[in-house]
């Protein structure tokens, strides 16, 4: 397949559409569930990554489907597979059910193990990011997109993004680095604020699952950034294993 703007646009309209589907449950009385794990899920989680499903595999029927809604650890394939869709309709559940507005949709392509092109769309605030090759925007309304890039840290400090839900105190892995502001945030927002260099690193030691990360990850490579674990080893996707190990992801040039 080739991934160009047109591949673009069309995981753009998908992941609005699936933003109509969410935004309509949140402004109505919807039911709270726990899944095994204890984590919330909703009608909105569901309903929405159908929608993605149907659509994606309606125009790209060879590619497999990964959601976190309908997968099952005992029949994973991904670590066969050479490409795949990676996606989290709703990422960031705790902050809808708290009815927060930094909830995301993400929508991944993985190739050969890394995340190749990438959408996060933000429907509470109609905000979009998209990302491929060294291509990276940002869209706000109806605005007309804007070219992100990752940038230089500043030499008063760095500006550090953290999870609202799952806090911990890791500084500890950032090497001594000055920081001078950090930012509490939930979802795939975390990647695009470092993406659009409005931040410098986003450390996360906690678990993850690679749909929560893949979206993002794609719109951080293309605007410059890079991930790796903690350890500086590659971050890589269709893991044996579908958690995330710890990782940071970083802008230009943080050492």
């Amino acid at each position: 397949m080739i991934i160009d703007n047109e591949l673009i646009e069309l995981l753009t309209l998908t992941a609005k559409e699936a933003g109509k589907e969410i935004m309509d449950i949140f402004n109505s009385d919807f039911e709270i569930r726990s899944k095994p794990d204890n984590t919330p899920v909703t009608l909105a989680d569901e309903e929405a990554e159908a929608l993605i499903r149907a659509t994606l595999l309606k125009y790209y029927p060879t590619i497999p489907f990964v959601g976190e809604e309908s997968y099952k650890g005992e029949n994973d394939q991904t670590s066969k597979w050479d490409t795949f869709w990676l996606v989290d309709a709703l990422d960031g559940t705790k902050e809808f059910v708290a009815n927060r507005k930094d909830f995301t949709v993400n929508i991944a392509l993985i190739h050969k193990k890394k995340p190749v092109a990438g959408v996060v769309y933000a429907p509470a605030q109609n905000l979009l990011y998209t990302g491929y090759a060294t291509e990276a925007y940002m869209q706000k309304n109806e605005n007309k997109k804007q070219k992100i890039n990752t940038r230089l840290p500043k030499k008063s400090g760095l500006t550090l993004v953290k999870s609202r839900s799952h806090r911990s105190n890791d500084y500890k892995h950032l090497n001594n680095l000055r920081i001078k502001e950090t930012v509490i945030l939930g979802s795939s927002l975390k990647f695009c604020m470092v993406a659009s260099g409005e931040a410098d690193i986003y450390l996360r030691t906690g678990l993850t699952s690679e749909w929560d990360t893949a979206a993002g990850h794609a719109i951080l490579k293309a605007a410059g950034g890079s991930m790796t674990q903690i350890d500086g080893s590659p971050f890589v996707y269709g893991k044996d294993n579908i958690l995330n190990p710890p990782f940071i992801a970083s802008g230009r040039k943080v050492q």
